[in-house]
């Protein structure tokens, strides 16, 4: 039976996450609806991670095994057309080795939160992005982030409901960038908990506000208490880049 790799980009708006759930729609629910209305077979897509409400992906990365073999092509091209008029395409399928598992091969992770840096209320970035309308300091953001890099116990940055056999994560990367009014932080790790980006994305954002120092932070983050963290982030500005193997 092959086993197939899909690259999927989604918009997560209409979506209560990657994650299939009873009465209301996800993106595993709507592409396993898909590849039952193509081979007549219930198959489970497996992610490389589960998306929040709300976030989106440029290339998230599954895979599934369907005992009828499809050329990769027509697997993509009919899982396109049963997924209209869902926000999801199948940007490639390919086969891959038995052994492959698109959330345990993975080797890194990388993310990118947008903010949209200015007074204006949002028109084409609606539900792309997270609108802050104080000026943002993003050179002290970025110097703060890198406190929050290395090999850590992120409780802190931990949603309550986290289900991770350990809060200790390594982060590899995090940057602060700003290209007029967008401000992206870029981040990437082998794995990352539940709302971990989103959480680290408030805390610096009330750095690029004036309202912490990089020292408060750091102390956030030696706290090892969620009480510690700062707002968390809307899902909206969250995205799922690439998925390394």
């Amino acid at each position: 039976m092959p086993r197939y790799k899909l690259i999927i980009e989604y918009d997560g708006t209409p979506f209560s996450g990657w994650q299939i759930q009873d009465n209301a729609p996800t993106v595993q629910g709507a592409l396993e609806a898909a590849v039952k209305a193509i081979c007549g077979e219930d198959v489970r897509v497996h992610g490389s991670g589960r998306t929040d409400a709300g976030v989106h992906a440029l290339a998230q990365v599954a895979h599934c095994d369907i005992q009828k073999p499809f050329p990769p092509g027509r697997l993509r091209d009919g899982l396109n057309a049963h997924l209209r008029p869902h926000p999801i395409g199948v940007l490639s399928a390919d086969i891959v080795a038995d052994d492959f598992e698109a959330r345990f091969s993975a080797k890194r992770r990388h993310y990118r939160y947008r903010i949209i840096n200015h007074r204006a209320n949002l028109a084409l970035d609606i539900k792309r992005s997270w609108r802050v309308p104080r000026h943002l300091d993003t050179d002290a953001m970025d110097a703060a982030a890198k406190r929050l890099l290395g090999k850590h116990d992120f409780t802190t940055f931990r949603d309550t409901e986290c289900q991770a056999k350990s809060p200790q994560k390594t982060l590899d990367q995090l940057d602060v960038i700003r290209e007029g009014d967008q401000v992206s932080i870029l981040t990437s790790a082998r794995s990352f908990l539940h709302s971990q980006v989103r959480s680290m994305v408030g805390s610096l954002v009330w750095v690029g506000e004036g309202r912490w120092s990089a020292d408060d932070l750091a102390a956030a983050l030696a706290a090892r208490n969620r009480a510690a963290c700062g707002p968390v982030a809307p899902p909206e500005g969250l995205y799922l880049v690439r998925v390394e193997y």
